[in-house]
């Protein structure tokens, strides 16, 4: 792929959701080392676009294109595209019994690398263990949760902290941030932001969906989009976000109540 080139391309994107369409008509272009924004009141389909990207087979895809890395985006299977770069961190992690923490951690990074670079060497448990506690204590994660059951008994903070941990093991290309500010408590957003932060440069790109403004205080976007009824309606820069604090979304036909409650000091 040449640097000039979109690692995501959206084209005139049409999702629909039980028979209901959902997005209608999205175009968005993101390269390599941005972070955009989607912001915009409940139920205007930030959330159905990005897990459509990821693949969530309950999203039918009625029209439009979408190429990553210059590929054919729907040819492709959820773990193709998760292998190829992608990453979707969930609003509502899931709870799998039985799986422990590291063990998920272990199959999933060994399953990326060796898909991303043949010549990679298979690290051994032990290896992995003190690699992962490194990374869970620089996320301020008790080292404890690593050996418990898959997000079974964490709070919403521990959940987040815990893909955030994944994030920074697996490095990809694209992280698909859905609501990962939803439910934390200002100490946990700062953990979550700067483990973002930590992997921002050239090689790593990412699309926050948030409802409230706060996150971007700390993971500063290059472009943020305003979503209304299944469409991008705007575009500007990080300033954008301080304009959307004050003037809200009356511009574009939506009421206070139906709106979103901004939290972005000036």
């Amino acid at each position: 792929m040449m640097a000039t080139s979109p690692l995501l391309q959206v084209k005139n994107l049409h999702i629909n959701v039980e028979g209901q369409e959902i997005v209608r008509g999205v175009d968005l272009t993101i390269h390599l080392g941005e972070t955009h924004a989607i912001m915009g009141p409940n139920g205007s389909g930030k959330s159905t676009l990005v897990n459509t990207l990821m693949g969530h087979p309950k999203y039918e895809i009625t029209k439009g294109e979408i190429a990553f890395l210059g590929q054919d985006l729907l040819a492709m299977e959820p773990s193709d595209r998760a292998k190829a770069g992608m990453f979707l961190a969930f609003q509502y992690p899931k709870e799998i019994a039985g799986v422990s923490l590291r063990n998920f951690l272990f199959a999933a990074y060994e399953s990326q690398m060796t898909a991303r670079d043949s010549a990679h060497t298979k690290m051994s448990p032990i290896q992995f263990k003190k690699l992962l506690v490194e990374q869970a204590g620089a996320i301020n994660m008790d080292p404890a949760f690593l050996e418990r059951s898959l997000n079974q008994g964490f709070s919403g903070g521990e959940k987040k902290k815990a893909e955030i941990l994944q994030l920074k093991l697996l490095k990809p290309l694209l992280a698909l941030l859905d609501e990962t500010d939803s439910g934390l408590d200002v100490d946990a957003l700062k953990i979550v932001a700067e483990g973002v932060n930590s992997l921002r440069g050239k090689n790593f790109s990412s699309i926050i969906v948030t409802h409230y403004a706060r996150i971007l205080e700390y993971i500063v976007p290059d472009h943020v989009h305003v979503m209304i009824r299944g469409k991008i309606v705007e575009s500007g820069g990080k300033e954008f976000a301080h304009t959307l604090e004050k003037d809200g979304y009356a511009a574009y036909g939506i009421n206070e109540s139906g709106g979103l409650r901004l939290e972005l000091n000036s």
